[in-house]
């Protein structure tokens, strides 16, 4: 078994109505926790690093573990470098054996954006690596994306036509409402799915079949896992996520890939200060991340069957 890209599990996505999760990954309990909630629930995954991920663990630390997760478990795996700043963090990965990389140029002005997603499609494509890329920008502070609310603008469906003809990009990570980190919704959380079907029906219409969009910024920020992490001493008021029947909506139109960054996060922090409050005396690191370990591998079981819809998309 080896890694694998992310194309054949969008087009079974995009035909099944159902989205691959996109889990972020920092070491090697999370890792395991997510590929044996994958391989419980016979689903595809992807596993995706960021910027700040590449620097804590290392391409190679990360590369060799997600290898193991291949060798137990069986599945299909895409190894995905999460908003990539630039071509040369997209080379390193690449080197390293990823699969799958995004390029985020969202911040440039859009020919800008087109002019180096295009350059990066063409070094990833002849080395047979798929591109994703993204349009639009979402709010929130994620490692070390941050933009602020003022700042953040939707897609434009016209926009993201000309942007995959020109670029060539594998798939497209929109901006409809999501947001990034704890605090997405101010008010009434909304998606703008009219402004996701335009797209899809304009992407269709250039010769664009069953293309594939990205959802960034969606977790749901679990309400457990907020309640535990305050009912041991954090301070974590006022978090909002996306909720769950939005995102299975999302999952039944073009939406291939969700990503999901914030509620594992919560998660193992959740579980990691109950195991420390429940056993003042423990110092062994294998308690409380063998507990953070189950805590996550049973959130991503519920998130793939009752959200994403992607269990048995491994048959």
């Amino acid at each position: 078994m080896a890694l694998v890209t992310t194309s054949k599990m969008f087009e079974k996505a995009f035909e099944g109505k159902y989205a691959i999760g996109a889990f972020n990954i920092n070491n090697m309990e999370i890792i395991q926790a997510i590929t044996r909630a994958a391989k419980a629930q016979n689903s595809a995954v992807i596993l995706q690093v960021s910027k700040s991920a590449l620097k804590f663990a290392g391409p190679g630390y990360l590369k060799g573990m997600v290898d193991a997760a291949v060798a137990e478990t069986g599945i299909d795996i895409a190894l995905h470098l999460d908003h990539g700043p630039d071509l040369e963090t997209v080379k390193e990965c690449i080197e390293a054996g990823f699969t799958s990389v995004m390029f985020d140029g969202s911040h440039f002005d859009y020919e800008t954006n087109v002019a180096k997603t295009k350059e990066v499609v063409d070094y990833a494509h002849a080395r047979g690596v798929v591109v994703e890329a993204e349009l639009g920008q979402l709010a929130g502070i994620e490692d070390d994306v941050n933009v602020a609310h003022e700042n953040a603008t939707f897609t434009d469906p016209d926009q993201a036509v000309d942007f995959v003809k020109r670029t060539g990009v594998d798939s497209l990570a929109v901006a409809i409402g999501t947001s990034h980190g704890a605090y997405k919704f101010k008010g009434e959380a909304r998606l703008d799915f009219d402004r996701l079907a335009k797209i899809t029906e304009k992407l269709e219409a250039e010769g664009f079949r069953n293309y594939p969009i990205v959802l960034h910024g969606a977790s749901a920020v679990d309400a457990k896992s907020v309640e535990i992490c305050n009912q041991y001493g954090a301070q974590i008021d006022g978090a909002k996520g996306v909720p769950n029947d939005m995102l299975r909506k999302a999952c039944s139109m073009a939406v291939c890939k969700i990503n999901m960054d914030t509620d594992l996060r919560l998660g193992m922090t959740a579980a990691v200060r109950r195991y420390l409050a429940e056993n003042p005396k423990g110092f062994d690191p294998r308690g409380y991340l063998g507990d953070a370990r189950t805590y996550l591998q049973e959130l991503v079981e519920g998130k793939i069957k009752d959200v994403l819809g992607s269990t048995d998309s491994m048959n």
